[in-house]
């Protein structure tokens, strides 16, 4: 079959050609970026935090009431914490002033030098009396964990002390010592200038997530200090359960610190997971916003080319009835429909590329988002061509269905 014959009857009508293969580059353009960035997105949520078998993590969050002074409060954390761990199906348990992906922590500015103008970093900081390596199931590289000898026992509203060691992610080394072989034995500085806190590194993480979950690096800059505070409102544990026991861990957890303060306690208990599906809930819900989106697009796209397929139909009922009388099989009017669907497809798909690559351009300068690859583009495109081949072959084999008889008839 001849192109030129084709083109030149598109050529007569240009409107409605036009309008699809316009129809059809807007579609791909915002299919190929739709697609990416749930991709993307998705690969943001599924990220492992360093937590080991988030499906048996909770954490318990613990108001006293009456929390007393300073040595009250250190003593009612450490009966907390001993009544969690007599617990059965209980295996770790770990104070903690946050939680990874709860979206609320504390942050604090990291330097490799008190003479340092400006920070190397701004990580997440972690701060516990037991072991959260342990409890969290973190993969620990170099160094080693805190011992019980690495805790002070703090009151923030009068002492100023701090603690002498600390552990950190492997990113957060990169961070302050970008070309160091090891970070292990190294002084790292909390903030700078004469009041910067120092803290020697004696344990490197592979990765532990920020409260935040930040994208890209950012989500894994963390460190970690051994201490007990006391003047917090409230007292926060995570615990690890055995497998398939959490659900109850949890109850008995919460009526073990109830009765412990006689009921004079506000507990509230949370699962990892939980915590995951609350960080990524927007996430998720711009995915399949966006899977919406693009599903509608596809199916307007559609509907405009059976349209204006079946428009076409109509309108060359009598030259399809002289083809069929001069000879054309059914073969040749379907191909002749779907070749001329076909082109007008292609130079949408064009356009779409281009489109496609000009949104992505105007994504990345403004939101920051990853350059769009070329199998996003290739796969819009592949998808729009079958699209276009399945949208049109009704009406085409409508058009190969008419007999002559009947076309010249109605003609």
């Amino acid at each position: 079959m001849e192109i030129k014959p084709i083109f030149s009857a598109l050529m007569r009508s240009k409107t409605g050609p036009v309008l699809v293969a316009v129809q059809v580059a807007l579609s791909l353009a915002i299919l190929s970026n739709a697609l990416h960035i749930v991709s993307v997105r998705q690969e943001v949520a599924a990220r492992p935090t360093g937590i080991a078998n988030e499906e048996q993590v909770f954490s318990l969050d613990v108001k006293v009431l009456n929390p007393g002074g300073h040595e009250e409060q250190l003593a009612a954390q450490k009966a907390q914490a001993a009544a969690l761990r007599a617990l059965p199906g209980i295996t770790s348990v770990a104070s903690t002033n946050q939680i990874t992906l709860s979206r609320s922590g504390n942050y604090s500015s990291v330097a490799a030098s008190r003479e340092q103008e400006r920070s190397n970093a701004s990580p997440s900081m972690y701060v516990t009396a037991d072991s959260l390596v342990k409890t969290w199931g973190l993969r620990l590289i170099d160094g080693r964990d805190f011992t019980p000898q690495d805790v002070l026992e703090i009151d923030q509203k009068t002492s100023k002390d701090f603690p002498r060691v600390a552990l950190i992610t492997k990113a957060t080394g990169q961070k302050v010592w970008p070309d160091a072989p090891s970070f292990v034995g190294k002084k790292m500085f909390y903030g700078t200038g004469p009041e910067a806190r120092e803290v020697t590194v004696v344990g490197v993480l592979e990765t532990l997530q920020t409260p935040s979950g930040a994208m890209g690096v950012d989500g894994e800059l963390t460190t970690m200090v051994p201490a007990r505070l006391s003047g917090m409102s409230r007292a926060l544990y995570t615990l690890r359960a055995e497998p398939g026991q959490r659900d109850r861990a949890m109850k008995d957890a919460e009526q073990a610190i109830r009765k412990l303060h006689n009921g004079q306690v506000v507990v509230h208990s949370k699962t990892q997971s939980e915590q995951r599906v609350d960080r990524y809930r927007a996430d998720n819900a711009l995915c399949w916003m966006l899977i919406t989106v693009s599903v509608l697009l596809m199916v307007v796209t559609a509907s405009g080319i059976v349209g204006m397929a079946s428009l076409w139909v109509t309108q060359r009922r009598k030259q399809i009835g002289v083809r069929r009388a001069l000879g054309a099989r059914k073969i040749d009017i379907l191909r002749y429909f779907v070749t001329e669907n076909l082109m007008i497809t292609t130079t949408g798909i064009v356009g779409g590329l281009l489109g496609a690559l000009a949104l992505n351009q105007l994504l990345v300068s403004k939101l920051e988002l990853a350059r769009l690859p070329a199998e996003y583009m290739l796969a819009g495109a592949a998808a729009s061509w079958v699209l276009g081949i399945a949208a049109v072959y009704g009406p085409a084999w409508r058009a190969a269905s008419i007999s002559p008889a009947m076309a010249t008839r109605s003609a």
